[in-house]
């Protein structure tokens, strides 16, 4: 069963800002998106009640119910907790970001919005929040362990999770910012556009114990920010568990693996070295096996079998 990606994306822009608002509309329509427009938090929460956006962008301060208070009454809704919601700030301060993050936020841009930056990254948490189609097990899988950091090892921001799980490994001057350890920063610096030839992840040992941490690339954010996702590595690649879990060959763990990644059957093709017809035909077989009917629900199940116990 083919599924078109062509379906225009709902865009819920909340500003009470006459120009951003033309601004980001303007830009957004070019793009290909549907947007919706609300001028303040009371009038996004009413409108979520009757059609539900693929991402929103919020303004952090408004007059009334802020950004944050605002966000954190669409995460309490269960129909649109799984949105990915961006905020938009005037205020480049950390406090801000960490609020923003901390009320359920997936990212942040400042103002002035440069439109084309702010387009590529929602198309970076749209991909997410769609490729793991059950948005909840995406939020888990993605949104909750994210951080940004330049090529030279920098971390911009880090959500409140994936910081517990930096501060094990990262230097920190005081009053600075994480820093990356040496071998993150070199394969950082080898990720350089889609076809890089560093591998998609790096595993981060801890000094002195048998806990392990994996850093994995997400996109290209901004012109040096990119996008990673840290998680607690339990030691065994991903595509035993699935082969242990699901009772899979090797082969079609390997490639379950990929799919639940996000990649398209002609890219796992590419990777692991096979036709798109055998690709095809290891995913009617894993759907078989399984139990699923589609692309949606063998990554659903993927990233569940995944996840840490």
């Amino acid at each position: 069963m083919m599924h078109s990606m062509e379906r225009r994306d709902i865009v819920l822009v909340v500003d009470d800002s006459p120009e951003t608002l033309s601004l980001l509309t303007d830009a957004l329509e070019a793009a290909g998106a549907t947007v919706l427009v609300a001028v303040e938090g009371a009038n996004a929460l009413a409108l979520v009640e009757r059609i539900t956006p693929d991402v929103i962008l919020m303004d952090a301060v408004m007059p009334g119910m802020d950004g944050f208070e605002t966000c954190r009454q669409l995460k309490r809704n269960k129909a649109v907790a799984h949105v990915p919601v961006i905020f938009m700030t005037g205020l480049s301060e950390t406090e801000q970001i960490v609020k923003g993050l901390e009320a359920g936020g997936v990212d942040y841009v400042t103002k002035p919005i440069a439109p084309d930056e702010l387009i590529a990254r929602m198309r970076v948490h749209l991909a997410n929040a769609r490729h793991t189609h059950s948005a909840r097990a995406a939020l888990d899988a993605s949104g909750r362990f994210l951080l940004s950091a330049t090529r030279a090892g920098r971390v911009l921001w880090s959500t409140p999770q994936a910081t517990a799980l930096l501060t094990a490994i990262t230097v920190s001057p005081p009053g600075d910012s994480f820093l990356l350890p040496e071998p993150v920063r070199r394969w950082l610096d080898g990720r350089r556009g889609e076809a890089s030839a560093e591998p998609d992840s790096i595993d981060v040992p801890l000094e002195g114990s048998a806990r392990r941490l994996k850093l994995s690339y997400v996109g290209q954010i901004g012109p040096d920010e990119l996008l990673l996702r840290i998680v607690e590595d339990e030691g065994l690649p991903p595509e035993q568990i699935l082969k242990a879990r699901l009772n899979l060959t090797l082969r079609e763990a390997e490639v379950l693996t990929w799919l639940a990644r996000g990649k398209a059957n002609r890219d796992i093709g590419e990777i692991l070295g096979l036709s798109p017809r055998t690709v095809n035909k290891h995913l009617e077989q894993i759907y078989s096996k399984i139990g699923v009917e589609n692309r949606a629900a063998a990554t659903a199940l993927a990233v569940r079998a995944l996840a840490p116990k």
